[in-house]
């Protein structure tokens, strides 16, 4: 630095004579010197910059990166131009970037090497470079409203719009500008094309919608919204220049046609387009395709003829001459048309002529009038109808009567046999007078215990269905832990189980406690394990499993037994319905319709699956969250 504070007054000389910032520094970046033009592009005071590093003139996210490009500089040895290629920007003392543009120089006194960096602030014309670069781009692709918005700001405000734009929407300028675009879609925000121009914005990303606008007093418009991104040297989206389009006419249109064409294509009447020339079908809708049986490829090669096989080609065009000639402006009349599959149905056709765009047509539109022409086949099929419906009623009345005497046979017998056991049991409690019988008597006591609870059992089936059917079904949901009921019936199942028969209790439901009627869940578990143990043979298991997931609780009973014959599996909910191979068991036939009349009145299902003489698997599923029933 000595070295060069001899030279220095030469070094002011020639430097105050340059409106260019001028620095020197030596090997290791310390500056030995600057010009004053140097200090008012940085904003330091005289004196202020001499011996402070260079680094100091730099912004610290370019710090690491100068220090390996000073040293390849100092490598080479030779004048150039510094960061070419690349943007350059100073720091200024008070924390501001500015861009840059600097030339190096590298020079030799009396053996030590310093550098001479000559410096120009291009901010401004940087500046006014991208303005005019953003405003050439947006003018040279407008075709209607214009706007530029700062991708850099929050929120992508607007920060130019042309006059078509403020015209397009009804606002003036000071309404638009600084305010995301946004507010033109009012409260009608839910719109597809929103969100993907959102998105465009949010990824960077060129995009083309058509949304809805609202102009300043309110009125509807399509805006067809292209947006195309701009971006920096350094590939970031710095704004987005929109170009709008109303397109409300077009839309409108389309709608309107998508309308009419609608009507046209749905209408169950058949409409004809011909060609009032050549009378060649132009266009037909879906009805009449569907009445003719014929496809678009094949109808369009026909005329009217081809189809109504009352005419040939002469006595139709007299037909419709009074149309042709503009005598009439529609005609009507009664015809035939001919099926593909060569079946004929009477028709009422409606025909009148019109244009498309320059082209003469014919419209017509036919109706099929079978039903006015057949009515008595019509009268027919309604008595056919109604006889049908009648020999279904009487069948029904044949199967409920047989019902009827089914059950009347089947409570006879599920009543007549306990009555018949506690009747022995009675009689036979009488001869055992003697005190050392009494080992004998209690057998009979527990004999005619058992068999009045069975009548009991009935009896309480039969209440239920009578509850049912009069809506007295009273439901108490509470809830209780899910292994006490479980418990219990497990419990009394055992005292009912065969020779070698098990029960395989649930796993993993000491925690589970679930909101239900627990006297309606006993009851439908009962049964279920209940008939379980009576189809089953000796020597098998009885397996019960619990699932529980985010909406239901799963209950399964499998068992091993007779199952269900596959043509009586339809039957097995119904009301005193007993398979063929479970007649020989005792039972009412009552007890699963009362389950699942209990269940579906919970909210609760019950399916099943079964294999004859493999076994059943019953699968109820209860709601997790249950509301109050209302009285069933």
């Amino acid at each position: 630095m000595q070295v060069f504070e001899k030279n220095s007054e030469m070094f002011n000389l020639l430097s105050e004579g340059v409106s260019e910032g001028i620095i020197v520094v030596n090997q290791q970046q310390q500056i030995v010197a600057v010009n004053s033009a140097t200090n008012e592009i940085f904003g330091y005071n005289n004196d202020e910059l001499v011996g402070q590093s260079l680094n100091i003139l730099i912004p610290n996210k370019y710090h690491h990166a100068h220090g390996g490009h000073f040293k390849g500089f100092m490598k080479q040895g030779k004048k150039r131009k510094m960061a070419e290629g690349r943007e350059l920007y100073g720091l200024r003392k008070d924390g501001t970037e500015f861009a840059i543009e600097a030339g190096l120089n590298p020079f030799n006194i009396n053996g030590n090497i310093y550098i001479m960096a000559l410096i120009m602030d291009v901010s401004a014309r940087k500046a006014i470079e991208k303005d005019l670069n953003l405003r050439s781009k947006a003018l040279s692709s407008a075709i209607n409203g214009i706007t530029i918005t700062d991708a850099q700001q929050p929120d992508n405000p607007v920060i130019y719009l042309n006059a078509a734009f403020e015209k397009l929407t009804g606002y003036p300028k000071e309404e638009i500008l600084n305010k995301n675009l946004r507010f033109l879609q009012g409260q009608d925000v839910d719109q597809p094309g929103v969100k993907e121009l959102h998105n465009a914005v949010k990824d960077g990303k060129s995009c083309e919608v058509e949304i809805r606008n609202y102009k300043k007093d309110g009125t509807l418009w399509w805006n067809k919204i292209s947006i195309t991104p701009i971006k920096d040297s350094k590939d970031k989206v710095t704004h987005f220049v929109g170009i709008q389009n109303d397109v409300t006419d077009r839309i409108e249109a389309e709608e309107e046609r998508n309308h009419w064409n609608k009507i046209f294509e749905e209408s169950l009447n058949e409409i004809y387009i011909i060609d009032a020339k050549t009378l060649k079908f132009l266009r037909t809708n879906q009805g009449a395709l569907n009445n003719l049986g014929y496809s678009w490829e094949e109808l369009q090669k026909f005329t009217p003829v081809d189809i109504k096989p009352e005419y040939n080609e002469a006595s139709f065009k007299k037909l419709i001459s009074p149309v042709q000639s503009g005598r009439e402006d529609k005609i009507t009349f009664e015809t035939v048309h001919l099926r593909k599959d060569g079946s004929t149905y009477p028709v009422e056709v409606h025909l009148q002529s019109s244009f498309i765009e320059h082209q003469k047509v014919l419209v017509a539109i036919v109706l099929d009038i079978t039903d006015r022409k057949d009515y008595t086949d019509k009268l027919e099929r309604t008595v056919a109808e109604r006889t049908q419906q009648l020999r279904k009623a009487l069948e029904k009345e044949k199967e409920l009567n047989e019902l009827k005497t089914r059950f009347l046979s089947l409570v006879s017998h599920e009543f007549k046999t306990p009555l018949s056991s506690i009747l022995t049991s009675t009689t036979l409690l009488s001869k055992y007078t003697e005190s050392e019988q009494q080992q004998r008597r209690d057998k009979h006591i527990t004999t005619i215990k058992s068999k009045v609870k069975q009548l009991d059992t009935i009896l309480t089936d039969f209440l239920s269905i009578e509850r049912l059917e009069a809506g007295k079904v009273k439901y108490n949901l509470e809830q209780f832990p899910l292994s006490k009921v479980v418990n219990q019936v497990v419990y009394d199942a055992n005292l009912l189980l065969k020779s070698g028969q098990k029960i395989n209790y649930p796993e993993g439901i000491d925690d589970l406690t679930i909101t239900f009627d627990e006297k309606i869940f006993e009851l439908v578990l009962s049964n279920l394990v209940h008939n379980a143990i009576k189809y089953s043979p000796e020597d098998t298991i009885i397996d019960l499993q619990v699932i529980k997931n985010d909406s239901c609780l799963q209950l399964m009973v499998k068992d091993q037994g007779i199952g269900i014959p596959e043509k009586e599996q339809k039957f097995i909910f119904n009301r005193y319905f007993r398979a063929n191979n479970a007649l020989l068991n005792q039972g009412t036939g009552i007890g699963l319709n009362i389950v699942k009349q209990h269940l579906e009145n919970l909210g609760g299902t019950i399916s099943f699956t079964s294999k004859e003489n493999r076994g059943s698997t019953f699968v109820i599923e209860l709601p997790i969250n249950l509301e109050e029933p209302k009285s069933k």
